[in-house]
């Protein structure tokens, strides 16, 4: 048998045990005309039929390879306009700094303070345009799904398993959670 062309495919046993067997078939003498037309036929059909499963597989393979593409371009830029977003707030944050160190403006402190915080309130609206919300915590009740405690404070001012302090503010995305509140936590006193 001629080896087709086109991309390699394994093909199972069983097709590649029909395949020889109508192949030894055609070698031998058909009985008549119409044994020799039928035998043509099935082997066209035969023919026919394999080289669509060899493009099924090829067309497989390219949809897979296709897909992987896809899945890795995603993953890699998944984060494009958040990052564009930000890149008017960093170059804020570099004026900002610039303003800081030159000389002659180290008494104008009152217009270095007002830039960084314009800067920080654009950064708030940008990250809550994208679904980020704060975590309020201080005065609520202690949460360990959302809240880390890293202090106990006895305290008689506050009842128990009550956050009195946040160290670090904590972050939802929509309804996941990014980041936890880092917290003190009231206990009864000794």
């Amino acid at each position: 048998m001629t080896e087709p062309k086109g991309p390699k495919v394994e093909l199972p046993a069983e097709l590649m045990n029909e395949l020889d067997e109508s192949g030894d078939a055609k070698q031998e003498p058909a009985a008549g005309a119409e044994g020799t037309r039928a035998s043509a036929e099935a082997a066209g059909e035969l023919a026919e039929l394999r080289d669509r499963y060899l493009r099924l597989g090829a067309d497989f393979d390219n949809f897979r390879r296709r897909s992987l593409k896809e899945r890795q371009d995603l993953h890699n830029y998944a984060n494009e306009n958040l990052v564009k977003e930000l890149l008017p707030i960093v170059d804020n944050l570099e004026r900002a700094v610039e303003h800081g160190r030159k000389e002659e403006q180290r008494g104008d402190s009152d217009n270095l303070l007002q830039g960084i915080e314009l800067t920080y309130r654009s950064l708030l609206q940008l990250l809550n345009r994208q679904g980020v919300v704060e975590i309020q915590a201080l005065g609520q009740a202690f949460d360990p799904q959302i809240h880390e405690a890293v202090r106990r404070v006895p305290t008689s001012d506050k009842p128990p398993s009550t956050v009195v302090e946040v160290y670090q503010k904590g972050y939802l995305l929509k309804d996941r959670l990014l980041r936890p509140a880092m917290v003190a936590v009231a206990t009864e006193p000794t």
